[in-house]
């Protein structure tokens, strides 16, 4: 069962937005943690952003700093990744996760969408 399906991928050109967005059960949504991550094409998945449940203090990885900002909405439930200066690089497949604690790890992260797939082209 996918608990945090993603939606907002696509193709766009470099220098461009996107917007993602993953939706969640309430007891889901109200971890501690809630993350964006993404893999590339034969990389390994990789830590893209984290904002903490309690207090919304967020965290970025050092490539995605400065151009992409995570929120949330608890009206609705949602997280968002709202990304600008999309760079050619930045193609992977993202994915929202959950994780009982505010981390970068990946084996903390519990809860996981099937991921959306962002494209950017030149």
């Amino acid at each position: 069962q996918v608990q945090l399906p993603e939606s907002g991928g696509g193709l766009v050109q470099a220098g461009g937005p996107l917007r993602l967005s993953c939706t969640a059960p309430e007891r889901t949504f109200s971890t501690y943690a809630m993350a964006w991550f993404r893999q590339a094409p034969g990389l390994e998945r990789e830590f893209v952003a984290a904002i903490n449940y309690r207090y919304d203090n967020t965290v970025y990885a050092d490539s995605v700093k400065g151009r992409f900002t995570i929120s949330r909405d608890n009206a609705k439930n949602t997280l968002n990744l709202q990304m600008t200066s999309l760079k050619i690089e930045d193609t992977a497949v993202y994915y929202c996760a959950a994780a009982s604690r505010y981390t970068r790890l990946l084996e903390e992260y519990h809860s996981w969408g099937q991921g959306t797939q962002v494209t950017v082209s030149a």
